[in-house]
């Protein structure tokens, strides 16, 4: 009965951690775009506590201890998120979501403490945005949050029977119920689109090495402008990560590029490639969030991305040439050469 029910949570439910990886690379620039804001409201809250409660700080010590907990968390949120951009696609997943997860679980336990320290309306607040967040923002395993829910009802099942007598319980856990299957419907669709993506990559496809030619159902994909191909090649160089308005416009029009001269023609080029994907309903490989740009590697074949596997049907194809038209390309071919001398 168990290993059946294991079996069918994970025909429903289990993805790969290298299919999440690009959802990964979404994890990690929400926690950059998030974790300033963090940053602020800890330093603002913490100032303001110490001048209010100066020469009381014993009393209020777990309220001080909050405040610094977010400081120091959303520092490390943010230089973990920095180191972690280009990590590798198979260990992608588990390193840009292993500040999230720690976020998740300090932010539940302030919430814990507060709820202990006889204020368990703060508490049961703090518990349920950090749930909240976490469902609308992150993918995250719903296995994980299922554990850390039922940890947090177990600690805090006590204080809030006697603040709230049984009906404040059953609520508690009700909500917590229902916050878990929201996670898993959330699990369900996601592994749905990664289904119907991997179906879409059989029909997309860049060739790399010559010059760079990007085909979909065996066509070539044109676009209105020059350097909109010359983009997406950048960012299919790239391999998933992701990359600023200011490098792609040094690698398009030069290193003494300026970004306000050049910004206007670079957002002509987002809106051409957007507008040339949509029509042949491409979805999903041309990503824009926050100001950063990024191709999904597992929507698109790619003669780079199996040499890089050690392909030998793609070692066999490549001739000592990639992506030829491009100067930014020429230390990459040579990288490529020596790797295939090597093996």
């Amino acid at each position: 009965m168990f290993k059946k029910l294991i079996e069918a949570y994970r025909n429903r439910y289990y993805i790969e951690p290298v299919d999440l990886a690009d959802s990964a690379e979404t994890n990690r620039l929400h926690l950059i775009f998030i974790s300033p804001f963090l940053f602020l409201f800890g330093i603002i809250n913490l100032v303001v506590f110490l001048i209010l409660y100066r020469h009381e700080l014993s009393e209020h010590f777990i309220t001080f201890f909050y405040y610094g907990i977010i400081i120091v968390l959303s520092l490390y949120m943010y230089l973990h998120s920095l180191f972690v951009k280009n990590a590798a696609r198979e260990k992608a997943y588990c390193l840009k979501t292993i500040p999230f997860n720690i976020g998740f679980l300090i932010f539940l336990a302030t919430g814990i403490l507060a709820i202990i320290d006889n204020q368990p309306f703060n508490g049961l607040i703090t518990c349920a945005l950090t749930n909240i967040i976490a469902l609308c923002i992150f993918s995250f395993s719903p296995l994980f949050f299922l554990v850390s829910q039922i940890i947090v009802i177990c600690l805090i099942a006590g204080c809030i029977y006697d603040a709230f007598e049984l009906t404040g319980l059953l609520n508690v856990i009700l909500t917590a119920f229902l916050m878990f299957c929201m996670a898993l419907y959330k699990c369900r669709t996601e592994k749905k689109i990664i289904m119907l993506l991997k179906k879409q990559k059989q029909n997309l496809e860049a060739k790399t090495f010559g010059t760079f030619t990007l085909l979909y159902n065996n066509s070539v994909i044109k676009f209105s402008r020059t350097k909109s191909e010359e983009l997406l090649a950048y960012l299919i160089f790239k391999n998933g990560s992701s990359v600023k308005t200011k490098e792609l416009i040094t690698a398009l029009y030069g290193k003494n590029a300026d970004s306000s001269r050049y910004g206007a023609s670079l957002r002509n080029l987002i809106v051409d490639i957007k507008h040339t994907l949509s029509e042949l309903d491409i979805q999903n490989f041309f990503v824009t969030e926050y100001n950063n740009f990024r191709i999904n590697p597992e929507v698109v074949k790619c003669d780079y991305y199996d040499f890089l596997a050690d392909d030998s049907n793609a070692k066999k194809n490549f001739t000592g040439e990639f992506m030829s038209k491009f100067e930014w390309a020429q230390e990459t071919t040579e990288f490529l050469k020596l790797k295939l001398i090597r093996k």
